[in-house]
């Protein structure tokens, strides 16, 4: 066989996952909030070893986003978790520090906070670290992107980090996706923003 038709079946593989996946947020959000599989459903999908972030509405990847991750003594954690939620102009505070909202606030102008305690997807008072393994555990963002970000996500939205890259991520980002898959027929189950579709194949402290 052709590397080409591998890598074809490996990207086919990889949207049918993104399918099912968003498919199952869909029906587990609708019943968990009594609104129906047709009402606005947003899933965060965070992809540690990328340092990316991508909102997903209803089977739509709205926009991809560039993020800083933990560093390695202090690794963001990976699962399923959702926001609960959200904050203007937070006040930051740990163990002997206190700092109010302003250019030095190590968590910037938002605060997006998560069902783990302490973590969160926040700014920044250091841009540079955007790209990078650099945050305490949380997901940092760059002042623009956030407040763009802010404004989309609501408390009750899922948001999956992923510490490996997968066929999920594959889908979303472009990274090498994990294991070939037979291909088949193909259709179209999600839109990106720009136009381009999506095709798969049938068969309290505040960490920073």
């Amino acid at each position: 066989m052709r590397r080409s038709d591998g890598n074809s079946e490996v990207k086919a593989k990889a949207r049918l996952v993104l399918a099912i996946l968003v498919l199952a947020a869909a029906r587990v959000h609708a019943q968990e909030t009594g609104a129906s599989v047709q009402d606005e459903v947003r899933t965060v999908v965070v992809s540690l070893p990328d340092r990316k972030l991508a909102l997903i509405e209803n089977g739509q990847v709205k926009k991809i986003y560039s993020v800083a991750v933990g560093k390695e003594s202090t690794p963001s954690p990976a699962g399923t978790f959702k926001i609960v939620n959200r904050l203007t102009n937070p006040t930051y505070y740990h163990p002997g520090m206190v700092v109010g909202p302003g250019a030095d606030n190590p968590i910037g102008t938002r605060w997006i906070g998560l069902n783990q305690k302490g973590y969160g997807i926040h700014g920044t008072n250091a841009p540079h670290s955007i790209g990078k393994a650099a945050s305490h555990g949380c997901i940092r963002m760059s002042r623009k992107d956030l407040e763009e970000f802010f404004q989309m996500v609501r408390p009750g939205d899922v948001v999956e980090i992923r510490g490996e890259r997968d066929l999920q991520t594959a889908a979303i980002f472009g990274s090498p996706a994990a294991t070939p898959a037979p291909a088949g027929d193909t259709v179209v189950v999600a839109t990106m923003a720009s136009g381009s579709r999506i095709l798969v194949n049938e068969s309290a402290q505040l960490t920073r």
